[in-house]
């Protein structure tokens, strides 16, 4: 009898040591999955909190700016709105709308255009953006007014079939061998162009103007923008584009025809494509996520697909110049932003006359 209570004491005290392990472990096996869908639920919740639509207003190259709405809708969910212009129709339908404004994002072809619209108190910095410290620095604000994202660098594009020796020198252009030969963009339909005009004049200073009127006595032709300059190029009508964009260049080549872009030695203006914020934007988080998204690996490898410069320096492009090998004029960006507008005047001027 005795040996029975002891027997039913044991069994009690194992079956509580048993009950506890099991507790125990039960415990130990469900805190992960708890933890598991906590780290589940906020992810799904940090994804879930874009919604709704962004306006965007940007410059070409237009497969670029279409290609980027369709990959952040698909990320996102967030349904984008696109004008897309050059960089002096969306100026102008900024001045338009400036009493209803509508835009939430604007991608320019124009750095000074995009400081201009900053200095104007046009812009929301965001200065927490994503990748923002692997940009070059020279081409976007540091207080993240805007980023450039993408560059162009301008050059003189020619007809292989026509242009055997090709200049070397922005000068060289106003031999008479060239005369009748060359287009350039107009600045004032061209973010580029203008950057391009505005940049050299502001290193060479008013004797900077005798290229300007030296080429026009040369008969160049100023041709709408940057694509219907290059275009009479491409079919041989016309020998050389001078302030060509790079890219352009490099898209027809890649498609076989007879063409080729040059840098010349004493530097060049690289045109800095700057996205910003708008400070009037009525979707701020959803603006924020797309220059996220303008700066992300993604995007930069389909900028230098499109044969553009990645706006990131650790970004590498293959076959060409990177931005950082390319010879550039040392540019005063105050200048050409107080400027900008008398260069265009003073430009059209010159070769309408």
């Amino acid at each position: 009898m005795k040996l029975s209570k002891r027997l039913k004491l044991g069994l009690s005290v194992v079956m509580v040591i048993l009950t506890s392990i099991s507790i125990i472990s039960c415990g130990t096996i469900q805190k992960p999955a708890g933890v598991a869908e906590t780290s589940k639920s906020a992810s799904t919740t940090e994804e879930a909190k874009l919604s709704g639509k962004l306006t965007v207003y940007s410059a070409g190259p237009s497969d670029l700016a279409t290609n980027i709405q369709k990959g952040f809708e698909k990320k996102t969910g967030v349904q984008v709105e696109m004008f897309q212009g050059t960089t002096g129709k969306i100026l102008s339908r900024l001045e338009a709308e400036k009493a209803k404004p509508v835009a939430d994002v604007v991608v320019l072809a124009s750095l000074a255009s995009a400081q201009g619209l900053m200095k104007s108190g046009m812009t929301l910095p965001y200065k927490e953006a994503k990748n923002a410290d692997k940009l070059f620095s020279q081409w976007s604000d540091k207080e993240g007014n805007f980023y450039s994202y993408s560059l162009s660098a301008l050059g003189i594009a020619y007809n292989t079939k026509r242009v055997a020796n090709p200049p070397k020198a922005w000068l060289d252009l106003t031999k008479p061998e060239w005369k009748d030969q060359v287009n350039i963009p107009d600045p004032a339909l061209s973010g580029s162009a203008s950057d391009f005009a505005t940049g050299y004049l502001s290193v060479k200073g008013d004797s900077g103007w005798n290229l300007f009127k030296q080429l026009k006595s040369n008969g160049v032709l100023m041709a709408g923008a940057n694509q219907e300059a290059l275009d009479p190029v491409i079919t041989g009508a016309k020998s050389m584009v001078i302030a060509s964009v790079d890219y352009m260049t490099y898209q027809a080549k890649a498609k076989g025809e007879p063409i080729d872009l040059l840098y010349p030695a004493e530097g060049t203006v690289i045109s800095a494509r700057p996205a910003l914020i708008t400070k009037t934007s009525n979707n701020v988080e959803n603006a924020k996520a797309f220059m996220d998204y303008l700066l992300s690996d993604e995007v930069q490898k389909m900028v230098s697909d499109a044969y553009l410069l990645p706006g990131r320096s650790d970004v590498k492009v293959q076959g060409r110049p990177s931005a950082s090998e390319i010879p550039t004029l040392k540019v005063n960006s105050d200048w050409m932003i107080a400027n900008e507008k008398s260069v265009i005047q003073k430009f059209t001027d010159i070769f309408k006359k």
